[in-house]
């Protein structure tokens, strides 16, 4: 039997749809971002070079979870898989950033839509006549987007420590910043906004609480997150923005392209 829109008892159209204007475009930059997003974070994290120029640690390569890494004495490196590690130490790291963001329920949307078209845009079905949703594998992983957030937040705590030890020199005397801290601190200032603004976060914070005036402190926190939450979409595309121009910005002092400004 036929599901969807020609499901028995609904209106019969020979249309596709009804919409006339251009609800292709949405898709498509999406698509277009998202390749161009992982086409270059896959280059970065199988390159296993110029990810750290003194005191500055590309976020795709921090923590160092492996013994194979440049020499970073002021990282937070923790070498948890010795030396036995081969491969690029980023694709240890990596998995729960990307983790997080695959399992986001934006992500979701703006990737079902863009790669799937489930659908494309308002008003136009798919091209699926059955619909399971997210109740198989491996759609049925998404539920672990509140395990995620956890560890989204250790990452996010790490790029903190990263971001103070750029403000030291390269000796590691306090009292340095250079564009390149300036750049690592606005990645982090859009990833603590991004991973706050989470469904999840809003959940854990205040979605269990029968009654807010019982618990004030949680109460002003729900607030907060919610009104970061409205945001949650624009937060998402700038902290993905943000997280590849500072890998790119140490790639390129790393590799020598240009000398990081100083400004004191």
């Amino acid at each position: 039997m036929a599901t969807g829109t020609a499901a028995p008892g609904r209106a019969q159209i020979e249309e596709r749809h009804l919409r006339t204007d251009r609800w292709w475009l949405s898709p498509a930059v999406t698509v277009t971002i998202l390749v161009a997003f992982i086409v270059y974070s896959t280059w970065r994290a199988f390159a296993n070079d110029d990810y750290f120029a003194e005191p500055y640690v590309s976020p795709f390569y921090s923590p160092c979870l492996a013994e194979n890494c440049d020499s970073m004495p002021l990282s937070a490196n923790a070498p948890l898989f010795g030396d036995w590690w081969s491969l690029s130490p980023a694709l240890i790291i990596l998995i729960f950033p990307l983790g997080f963001r695959l399992t986001c329920y934006y992500y979701r949307k703006a990737y079902y839509r863009g790669f799937w078209a489930s659908p494309s845009a308002c008003a136009v079905p798919e091209p699926r006549s059955k619909y399971s949703g997210e109740t198989k594998f491996p759609l049925i992983m998404q539920n672990f987007h509140r395990y995620f957030f956890y560890f989204a937040v250790i990452v996010a705590l790490i790029l903190s420590w990263d971001v103070l030890i750029a403000f030291r020199d390269e000796h590691g005397a306090w009292g340095h910043m250079g564009l390149g801290t300036l750049v690592l601190l606005a990645n982090v200032l859009l990833i603590w906004a991004y991973t706050l603004s989470c469904h999840s976060c809003r959940h854990i914070i205040g979605g269990r609480l029968k009654h807010f005036s019982k618990h004030p402190v949680r109460y002003k926190y729900w607030q907060f997150v919610s009104r970061l939450n409205t945001k949650h979409m624009q937060l998402a595309w700038a902290s993905l923005f943000s997280v590849a121009l500072a890998d790119l910005y140490v790639y390129l002092v790393a590799s020598g392209a240009f000398d990081d400004p100083r400004f004191f």
